[in-house]
């Protein structure tokens, strides 16, 4: 893909290499009311990414790294939830809508951190757990990647954190809205791969490509 003029200034790493030991995914919002049909707000296409991304979650568990569960939940009766202001609600606290889908790996080991607002960073212990965790390097996937993917990747980012979106393990909106957040991610924020070459980093120290940039 071709860069603008000012992405064209991106300083790329000389090799980016999976330490598995200190790496994290983030599976985010993969939760019935986005991804299962009767939920609030469905997303066509979710069901394609469990594959992809229970590949990823397999080695990243099997190469010693952690996994993450980030779940929107929002408590009931509350004044003003700034989300419902702009979407219908959803994923209300205890609720079948908030649990994540049944078709994803998942363990009781496995981490779970609760949301409120559309990054998993804003106002929740994930990065100190994270830092308790010494990981540097996160994984992220899930749903939707112009939203919560998005504003997770730039908190995760600005938090200095490396990280890594396989573009197949995330669904947007649209095509133009997965095209334009790939883009930028991968311009500005951090590297976009593929499940099989993840897998491969974290299993073989296979070095990771940006697929974005030249």
């Amino acid at each position: 893909m071709s860069l603008d003029q000012f992405s064209a200034h991106r300083r790329n790493e000389a090799e980016f290499r999976f330490s598995p030991h200190n790496t994290a995914v983030l599976v985010i919002d993969m939760l019935n009311d986005f991804c299962v049909e009767g939920g609030a707000m469905v997303l066509p296409g979710s069901d394609r990414l469990l594959g992809p991304q229970n590949a990823v979650i397999t080695a990243v568990r099997d190469a010693g790294g952690v996994v993450v569960f980030i779940i929107d939940s929002h408590r009931p009766n509350l004044r003003r939830d700034r989300e419902y202001l702009m979407r219908e609600r959803h994923c209300v606290e205890g609720t079948w809508g908030a649990e994540v889908i049944a078709g994803l790996d998942q363990k009781a080991e496995d981490l779970r951190i609760l949301k409120r607002r559309y990054s998993g960073f804003f106002n929740t212990d994930l990065d100190l757990t994270l830092k308790d965790m010494e990981v540097d390097t996160i994984i992220a996937m899930g749903v939707v990647t112009n939203i919560c993917v998005r504003s997770t990747v730039h908190d995760a980012f600005f938090h200095g954190y490396r990280v890594v979106v396989p573009e197949d393990c995330v669904a947007a909106t649209g095509p133009r809205e997965q095209d334009s957040s790939l883009y930028d991610i991968g311009t500005h924020f951090g590297v976009v791969s593929i499940s099989d070459d993840v897998v491969h980093g974290l299993t073989g120290g296979a070095p990771i490509e940006n697929r974005i940039v030249d």
